[in-house]
C-alpha cells in the first residue's frame, strides 16, 4: 500500500479503486482512473512490479476466497476502504516522521517533490499526478526553489 502510493503518487481514491488488471507488468506501468474518470498511465519500477506480483500470489495463497478484481484487500479478502488505508498510512508515518500531516496525500506530495528535486519537468509531474492544470502542480516547485537557493549559496562565489 505504502509502496504503491509513493511509487505512483496516486490519490487515496485511486488506490481504493485500483484493480489487478490495471497493473501491467509487461510494460512496467499502472493505469490509474482519476478524477472525472480520466485515465492516465504511470510508469513504475520493476521493484514495485515485483512487490505487486508477490502480494497477489500471497493474497491468493493465504486468504480464503479473496477478491481478485481489486488489487488491495483486507485480512478477510475484501476490497479496502478509504478510512482503513488512511489509518494504516497514518500509523506507519507516525513511526518514521514528526510532521503533523500523516496521510496518503503526504506520500503523493513526497512523490512529486522527489521528482521535482531530481530535475523532472513540471509538465511531466503534472501528467503523472493527473492534474488538470499546471497551477495545481506548481505547489511542488517551492521545495525545488529552496533547493536551488541552497545550491546557489554553497556554490556561487558572490552568493
Amino acid at each position: 500500500m505504502l509502496a504503491i502510493l509513493y511509487h505512483t503518487g496516486m490519490r487515496l481514491s485511486e488506490l481504493v479503486g485500483l484493480r489487478e488488471r490495471q497493473v501491467d507488468s509487461g510494460n512496467g506501468s499502472v493505469k490509474v482512473v482519476g478524477k472525472g474518470n480520466k485515465e492516465r498511465v504511470i510508469p513504475v519500477s520493476p521493484v514495485l512490479i515485483g512487490m505487486v506480483k508477490e502480494y497477489c500470489a500471497r493474497k491468493r495463497a493465504e486468504l480464503e476466497n479473496p477478491d481478485t478484481e481489486y488489487l488491495l484487500v483486507g485480512a478477510k479478502g475484501k476490497k479496502l476502504y478509504p478510512k482503513y488505508i488512511y489509518r494504516v498510512v497514518h500509523g506507519y508515518l507516525a513511526q518514521v516522521t514528526t510532521i503533523d500531516q500523516k496521510s496518503p496525500h503526504v506520500l503523493r506530495h513526497t512523490f512529486a517533490t522527489h521528482l521535482m528535486n531530481a530535475g523532472a519537468e513540471l509538465n511531466a509531474v503534472k501528467e503523472l499526478l493527473g492534474h488538470a492544470s499546471l497551477a495545481a502542480t506548481q505547489v511542488y516547485t517551492h521545495n525545488t526553489i529552496e533547493k536551488l537557493k541552497d545550491v546557489y549559496k554553497r556554490a556561487h562565489p558572490k552568493a
